[in-house]
């Protein structure tokens, strides 16, 4: 156990139980405990193999993996549809995590194979999400604006391009793309 990760165990919420019970399944693999992002993430030899985090409706157990794992009881979820690597184990009570701690120590060490391994996950390139047709016509505008965008890390460009898709109306891409335009031109992402 790592003193520095005790605070978010300590804490008073919903799911104490239930993190507490996780923190243990996952001491029992025999992984490092650290703090990373705010939540318990248990690596080995630095590679991060499992977070415990919590939600409103449920806590969780991220794989960072989890898209390569075989999953044979089904249990793994993708959080979003953009979420291309990490997969996630929910519960609603300790007493479920109890009840699944030889499925939960199995994944695991499936999880820790597949980084002894060298495994990736193959990541979509930037190229194949689809640009919006507001964003498309400015890049098309531009030749300024296409050079600083394909100028921005894949990341950068994919949270645009993730951005200016989210609303369903037009007029709100358009909003966002020329909100967006001075933060590439500048060569910034959308969070930075």
């Amino acid at each position: 156990m790592n003193p520095k990760v005790d605070w978010f165990f300590d804490k008073d919420t919903e799911w104490k139980e239930a993190y507490a019970k996780l923190r243990i399944i996952c001491l029992d693999c025999l992984l490092t405990e650290e703090l990373k992002w705010g939540q318990p993430c248990y690596t080995l030899n630095n590679a991060n193999i499992v977070l415990i985090h919590g939600f409103k409706e449920y806590c969780a157990l991220l794989v960072f993996k989890g898209a390569l794992l075989s999953d044979p009881e089904g249990i793994l979820i993708q959080q979003t549809e953009n979420v291309q690597s990490a997969r996630q184990i929910r519960f609603t009570s300790a007493r479920q995590i109890v009840e699944m701690e030889p499925i939960l120590k199995a994944y695991i060490y499936e999880a820790i194979e597949v980084e002894k391994a060298g495994l990736k996950v193959v990541l979509k390139k930037t190229s194949d999400f689809a640009v919006p047709e507001e964003f498309q016509n400015k890049l098309d505008g531009s030749a300024t604006l296409r050079t600083a965008f394909e100028a921005l890390t894949p990341g950068r460009q994919r949270n645009c391009l993730f951005h200016f898709s989210k609303p369903k109306l037009s007029k709100t891409r358009e909003e966002r793309v020329e909100k967006a335009i001075p933060l590439i031109l500048s060569g910034k992402g959308l969070d930075d």
